[in-house]
């Protein structure tokens, strides 16, 4: 089957044109790269793995950093690397990143090794590693500096590392399960609550979500806490037609949301608490 025309056919039919000079079709397991991305068969086992045009172009990004801020404190350096670090890390944190996450660490502390010694040439080993690389936990050779809080007081501050980067696979759907069938709501009320936990949006969502109920559950009336853990639960379900708005949206305690769909209870969205926002999904 030849897979060009059919791909050229597909986008011809939605307005859109194929760039030949940047498109080629390759075997899997010779594998391409993709969004930074590398996706590659290894021995019949599909493998994604942060490309490695992805990691060059992020280390000479952090080298150019360390470079250009030759002269500022460690503090202040360590300020401007984590928020890149982070991003990078968290944007390859679904693949398969731990054995490069553990190569970008040694390669970002080679660097920053070499911008201690510069700046204190006079100094041995010992000095530089007790003055810029610390000990937190099971953490050894942390970069750390200072620096100054609104209030005037010193805070100290520790370099990211991508290898603590948790892993977090991104779970299927199952192949049976259907969006518009009734008996499949809580299984996708359950995926988009992972969803929402996993995002600093969605975490905010889930706050103004609490308090607009003012913590407590409206079947029960009694409090969500950690402890007793919590559902999201679509007034209108999503399989009848309802919408993932937060005014469709409500929080039970697990046994509660468990009773709504087996018994067809009815729940009723509490009035916001006064200051309460709402915000549609993204």
């Amino acid at each position: 089957m030849k897979v060009m025309p059919l791909v050229e056919t597909f986008l011809n039919q939605r307005g859109l044109e194929l760039s030949k000079e940047k498109t080629r079709v390759v075997n899997i397991k010779e594998g391409f790269d993709f969004l930074g991305q590398n996706v590659r068969k290894y021995n019949g086992k599909l493998i994604i793995k942060p490309a490695k045009k992805n990691v060059q172009a992020f280390l000479e990004k952090v080298r150019s950093i360390i470079e250009k801020y030759a002269t500022a404190s460690a503090g202040k350096l360590i300020a401007l690397l984590n928020p890149i670090i982070r991003g990078w890390a968290d944007y390859h944190c679904h693949i398969c990143s731990k054995t490069t996450y553990s190569k970008v660490d040694h390669a970002i502390f080679q660097k920053l090794w070499s911008w201690a010694k510069r700046r204190h040439m006079n100094k041995g080993r010992r000095w530089i590693k007790d003055k810029y690389f610390k000990s937190i936990g099971q953490r050894k050779w942390v970069f750390s500096g200072e620096i100054e809080e609104p209030d005037g007081k010193k805070q100290t501050i520790h370099l990211l590392s991508t290898a603590y980067t948790p892993i977090k696979r991104h779970i299927k759907v199952k192949r049976v399960a259907n969006p518009y069938d009734p008996g499949w709501e809580t299984y996708f009320e359950h995926r988009l609550d992972v969803k929402m936990e996993d995002s600093l949006k969605g975490k905010q969502r889930l706050l103004n979500l609490w308090k607009s109920q003012n913590g407590l559950c409206p079947v029960c009336e009694q409090k969500i806490t950690k402890i007793t853990g919590w559902h999201s639960h679509h007034i209108i379900w999503r399989s009848k037609g309802g919408t993932n708005t937060v005014g469709n949206q409500v929080l039970l305690h697990p046994n509660c949301h468990n009773k709504v769909h087996c018994q067809g209870l009815s729940v009723v969205k509490p009035r916001p608490a006064r200051g309460a926002k709402e915000a549609r999904a993204g």
